[in-house]
C-alpha cells in the first residue's frame, strides 16, 4: 500500500516541505558543504522524516555536513511503500549511503533511528570494511535487551492511536485529524512493525565509540537500558541524560545540540 501523506512527522506541521537535495532520495542535505571534514548522518524516529534535522546544520560545527536520512513513505518519498522490516530497510539503505562515506562520518539516530544506525553500522563493517568515527544513539534501549512492552503495530486503530498519544511524538492536531491519521497510519504501522519485529543477532562489539542520549522523564526507555549500550563497543562509551520525555530531542533540542556540538568538536580534533 502506498502512503500519500502530506505530513512529515519531523516538522510538527502538516504539509511542510523539505528543501535540500542529494544524488539519492535517501538523503536530504539541507546545507551542502563540500569542504566538510565530517559527515553526520541522522536517522529518524518512527513516523519521522528528514525534516526533524532541518535546523541542525546551523547549530553544529561548520566543518560538519548534516545528511538527514529520508526513508520511503514520507515527504518527497510519500508515494513509496514504507519498509515494515528493519533488515530489509538496512539492506536498501546501505548502498545508498556508501558513496557518501568518502570522508570521516558519524551516525545519530533517535528511537527507531538508533536501531537503524546500529544495524547499518554493523552491515557496513561486514560488507564494506568501514565504520563511523562515532555512533550516537538516542531514546532507544540497547539492542540486545529483551522487549519490555508488547509490539503496538497490529493493535486496533483506537488502541494504536492511544499508544501514539502516550509516546507524545505525534502532534495532537494530527491525532485529532481523521483525514491526516488515515494517511499516516500505514506509515506509522510499518515503522512500528519494523521495530516490533526486530530480532537481535549477536556480533562482535563495535570499535567506534558510542554515546547514548536519553530523556530524564522518558517512561519508555530507562537509564539502565541506555547504559546497556556500553557492551556494544570496545571504543569508549558515554551516557548523557537530558531533561524531557521520549521526545526530548524536540522539547530540549537546544541542550542536545549544544552537547552534540561539543562531542563533534572533539571528534574533529582527532579526525584527519
Amino acid at each position: 500500500m502506498h502512503n500519500q501523506t502530506l505530513f512529515n512527522a519531523g516538522t510538527d506541521k502538516p504539509g511542510a516541505q523539505m528543501r535540500g537535495s542529494s544524488a539519492t532520495p535517501w538523503l536530504v542535505i539541507n546545507r551542502p558543504n563540500p569542504q566538510a571534514r565530517l559527515r553526520l548522518f541522522c536517522f529518524p524516529y518512527a513516523g519521522g522524516g528528514a525534516a526533524t534535522y532541518h535546523a541542525w546544520p546551523g547549530e553544529l560545527p561548520t566543518e560538519v555536513e548534516v545528511c538527514a536520512v529520508q526513508l520511503p513513505g514520507r515527504a518527497s518519498r510519500s508515494r513509496e511503500s514504507p519498509y515494515d522490516r528493519l533488515k530489509q530497510l538496512v539492506e536498501a539503505l546501505a548502498p545508498a549511503v556508501l558513496p557518501y562515506l568518502d570522508r570521516p562520518y558519524a551516525f545519530f539516530g533517535h528511537s527507531m533511528g538508533a536501531l537503524i544506525a546500529f544495524e547499518l553500522t554493523r552491515r557496513l563493517r561486514r560488507e564494506a570494511d568501514t565504520s563511523p568515527a562515532h555512533l550516537f544513539v538516542s531514546g532507544r534501549r540497547a539492542p540486545q535487551l529483551p522487549r519490555t512492552n508488547p509490539p503496538i503495530h497490529d493493535l486496533p486503530e483506537a488502541e494504536f492511536v492511544q499508544a501514539l498519544r502516550r509516546l507524545n511524538g505525534t502532534p495532537d492536531e494530527v491525532l485529532a485529524h481523521p483525514e491526516l491519521m488515515e494517511l499516516m497510519l500505514p506509515l506509522l504501522r510499518a515503522d512500528f512493525a519494523a521495530v516490533g519485529t526486530y530480532e537481535y543477532t549477536p556480533e562482535p562489539a563495535l570499535a567506534c565509540p558510542i554515546t547514548a542520549y536519553g530523556g530524564l522523564q522518558d517512561h519508555e526507555v530507562s537509564r539502565a537500558q541506555l547504559e546497556a549500550w556500553r557492551t556494544q563497543t570496545t571504543g569508549g562509551f558515554t551516557l548523557r541524560m537530558l531533561p524531557g520525555d521520549h521526545f526530548y530531542l524536540q522539547t530540549g533540542r537546544a541542550l542536545l545540540l549544544r552537547s552534540l556540538f561539543r562531542e563533534l568538536h572533539e571528534l574533529l580534533l582527532t579526525t584527519t
